[in-house]
């Protein structure tokens, strides 16, 4: 029986019920079914909400809906868009057609402080969000049943403007939830903070198939203080830093229980979240039993993820602090309060001994891995007191990072490869086999390609610098002087990352005359394109980036450096989709994974890495280029200029040559060659569908087994 043939036109009122639908799920952020209705719904109200469907929705006029009800195509779009959601979400995902029938009541709960799904809803701070995100939507992708938890941040992390000097400006925005796509379930939970009882209400977001529970206790029936516990990222002094990590455990957990989800597996990503397990073991605790054994039931059933390889970075608190803020879940427990203090010790019994997160998650967790092999092989070593073994025979392995290829592949990018190689990234399975063939296509129509992208790159920076400088109140001149800025056709090199001063953003400015020759050489010129954001209490990190965007004025690097403001999703897909090279300079063996070198070769970009975090997997010698060695230099300054010297002689011997050599027809054989390696090594294994599939075979489904035992 044929399908009856939709309306050519509807009424305004239908119109925005069926937007207000296509936005309601998350699922429109990654495909492009989705985002496009609202794209074309009002450019430039889009664009102004930085891509928000439903903040664009709120602004557009009345008669532009009234002429999109009444415009058949459009009208079909939208329909469509919507029945593409719905096979989405109707389909037997990959494990559902696997594993899905002998684990019965398998679900996982993974906590996180941050996540980061789209540029327009501003509830993350970094990598760690990024990579959280990416988790869900692959968790959705392949149907893994997955709940997440998290906290609704008012704030979110913070806007980053520079003042004329480059110092940074924190600007604190108060984020309208409803314009995230959030529902309030009407659902609130009492998480016991220290000697009272705080009230969160409970939000959902949908991410394809995965909810993501929130919490929020901005609400007029708590005190200021307990307020202020979701009212920004990482914000503020230890005390509230770890009230809300006990909001998030602890509430996360108690949130589960009155929403009836009922998790077998928990997932602590990073030790922010080590409160859940310790939640759960008092859960599981019987009155007259020793809780040790709830400990070793919820030991057995918790994977932890650890993203730190240094030991500074690791959450500490004064044992008393923490103590007096779960004294009422210790009492619960028959915890004493020497005893809860030793669940975050190395040494029980040592007063001296400040209280570790990352240690509890240790204690609370049989399957821990790092995030990539280096990072697997640093956490063993650092933890093995704790574990008193061996390194070799600590218990921590490693899963390595990938990213979402649907979040971060520009589109016109997934159309070159589609029909240049036939990959098709809506296949939702563990491998991404496609991209062995990319080094059969053509070089030519690959070239044009990355034509396309550069530009649109050098064009987003031009506006984006117009924008800034209107802003500092910079004149006319120089708000002018932006649209020649970067040149369409020459070498682009793109930096953009979390400010920690580890990752060494200006160590290519180590030399700034050698630099300013390589950048303005004549016949063979480059670029660079530089955001991130420090911590807002990170003075180093701050400097780094007040640094860069003094160099980018330098009358040496005029036209050839940009600085953007407010590094974002959107930023990073800009810069990942339209750099030619993708820059990475942290101090070995401080990145534990990195994600944003995972991005360029969806595009055909080439990474030029310190071997640090992925690359020395990802890395065979032809895919990009490494920076210096594996040799540690413990003095600082001869690293640095070790690393530096390395990173020109790469730049000038080989990067900035291999670009410009071109044949007859205008093209660079060797580079195009080059690209197509990367595009056909990396993207196949560093994706975040291998990832959550690795996550799902080693550590979900045995804890799942093993947690009745």
């Amino acid at each position: 029986m044929s399908r009856p043939a939709r309306p050519p036109a509807i009424s305004v009122e239908d119109l925005v019920t069926h937007l207000r639908d296509l936005a309601a799920n998350l699922w429109w952020c990654w495909n492009e079914e989705g985002w496009s209705v609202f794209q074309t719904l009002d450019p430039v109200e889009w664009r102004s909400t930085n891509h928000s469907p439903l903040g664009t929705l709120e602004r557009v006029s009345r008669a532009r809906l009234d002429a999109l009800a009444h415009d058949p195509i459009f009208v079909k779009r939208v329909y469509d868009g919507l029945a593409a959601r719905m096979a989405y979400l109707g389909e037997r995902a990959w494990f559902q057609r696997g594993a899905a029938a002998r684990l019965k009541g398998f679900k996982v709960a993974y906590f996180c402080s941050e996540f980061g799904l789209h540029e327009s809803i501003q509830q993350y701070a970094g990598g760690l969000g990024i990579l959280a995100g990416d988790h869900l939507k692959s968790a959705s992708d392949l149907g893994i049943p997955l709940v997440a938890v998290g906290l609704a941040y008012r704030h979110g992390y913070y806007v980053q403007n520079l003042h004329r000097d480059g110092s940074t400006q924190v600007l604190l925005p108060d984020y309208d939830f409803h314009r995230f796509g959030v529902e309030d379930l009407h659902t609130s939970i009492a998480c016991p903070i220290g000697s009272r009882l705080v009230t969160a209400r409970i939000l959902r977001m949908m991410v394809g198939r995965v909810p993501l529970y929130l919490l929020d206790t901005d609400l007029k029936a708590n005190a200021p203080e307990d307020r202020r516990l979701t009212e920004g990222l990482y914000k503020g002094e230890p005390i509230l830093r770890l009230r809300q990590q006990v909001l998030l455990g602890v509430g996360g957990v108690l949130a589960l229980k009155a929403l009836h989800e009922h998790p077998t597996v928990l997932h602590l990503n990073e030790g922010h979240a080590a409160f859940a397990a310790l939640q759960r073991a008092i859960d599981l605790h019987a009155p007259g039993r020793p809780v040790a054994e709830a400990f070793e039931a919820v030991r057995n059933s918790t994977v932890f993820t650890t993203h730190t390889p240094v030991p500074a970075g690791h959450d500490r608190y004064d044992p008393a602090m923490v103590v007096h803020e779960l004294h009422g879940l210790a009492e619960r427990g028959g915890l004493s309060s020497a005893q809860l203090a030793d669940l975050g010790r190395v040494n029980a019994g040592d007063v001296d001994e400040s209280f570790c997160m990352t240690i509890l998650a240790l204690r609370l967790a049989r399957r821990v891995n790092g995030v990539s092999a280096l990072h697997g092989a640093v956490s063993r070593e650092m933890w093995r007191d704790f574990y008193g073994v061996a390194a070799a025979k600590v218990p921590i392995t490693s899963i390595t990072n990938g990213v979402h290829a649907k979040t971060w592949i520009d589109p016109d990018a997934e159309r070159f490869w589609r029909e240049s190689i036939g990959l098709r990234l809506t296949k939702q399975a563990p491998t991404a086999s496609g991209w062995r063939r990319a080094e059969s296509a053509d070089p030519e129509r690959f070239w044009k390609m990355r034509a396309t992208l550069r530009d649109r790159l050098v064009h987003f920076v031009r506006d984006r610098m117009a924008l800034q400088r209107k802003r500092r109140g910079e004149g006319q001149a120089a708000v002018a002087a932006t649209y020649s800025m970067l040149d369409e056709d020459i070498l682009t090199i793109g930096f953009a990352r979390r400010f920690a001063t580890y990752k060494r953003a200006p160590l290519i400015f180590h030399d700034p005359e050698r630099l300013a020759r390589i950048l303005s050489n004549g016949s063979r010129p480059a670029q660079l394109v530089f955001a991130g954001k420090a911590h807002p209490r990170d003075e180093g990190g701050q400097a780094y980036a007040q640094k860069i965007f003094a160099f980018a004025r330098d009358p040496r690097f005029v036209d050839r450096v940009a600085f953007i403001e407010d590094y974002d999703m959107h930023v990073g897909r800009m810069l990942t989709s339209g750099c030619d090279v993708w820059l990475n300079t942290p101090v070995r063996p401080y990145e534990a994974s990195g994600t944003s070198g995972m991005k360029p070769p969806l595009h055909g970009g080439l990474n030029l890495s310190i071997l640090d975090g992925w690359w020395p997997e990802g890395s065979d010698g032809i895919n990009g280029w490494r920076i210096g060695d594996t040799e540690a230099v413990d003095d600082p300054d001869l690293r640095d200029a070790r690393d530096a010297e390395s990173l020109y002689q790469l730049l000038e011997q080989s990067v900035v040559p291999q670009f410009y050599e071109r044949d007859e027809a205008g093209l660079p054989q060797g580079w195009i060659a080059r690209a197509l390696r990367s595009a056909a090594t990396i993207p196949l294994e560093f994706n975040s569908h291998r990832m959550v599939a690795q996550y799902t075979r080693r550590m979900y489904v045995p804890a799942h087994e093993l947690r009745g035992s």
